[in-house]
Order: C-alpha cells, then sequence, then structure tokens
C-alpha cells in the first residue's frame, strides 16, 4: 500500500479544496406561462402539460367524470 512521504498540513490541503464550491442551478422564466424551471429541462404548467421552450409537447389527460 502506498504511502505520503510526508503528511500535508491542513492549510495547504484547505488552500486546494477552495476552488470546489456548489454553484446554484441556473434558473430560467417562460415566456409563455411565466414558470420557472431549469434550463433545457422540460417542465409542467400549472395545467399539467409537459412544456419546453414554449412549447407543449405533452398534453395532460382530461378527467371524464
Amino acid at each position: 500500500m502506498a504511502h505520503p512521504k510526508s503528511r500535508i498540513s491542513k492549510q495547504r490541503k484547505h488552500k486546494r479544496r477552495t476552488h470546489k464550491v456548489a454553484t446554484p442551478p441556473q434558473v430560467a422564466t417562460c415566456s409563455v406561462t411565466g414558470e420557472k424551471h431549469l434550463y433545457h429541462r422540460a417542465y409542467k404548467d400549472s395545467e399539467g402539460n409537459t412544456m419546453y421552450r414554449g412549447r407543449v409537447l405533452v398534453e395532460a389527460k382530461a378527467d371524464k367524470d
């Protein structure tokens, strides 16, 4: 098993890890429905339709009573 030749100090370790930060997701607002959604993802509007880029991909099923 490999062993390090010398121990890495906490300060050196923390300096190396300073750039590993989670970025917040990019959120877009649909120009047609006004719904907030992630970029490049299909989303559901308030009526239940699946939308993408302002167009309906899959229409919601109508309930038959």
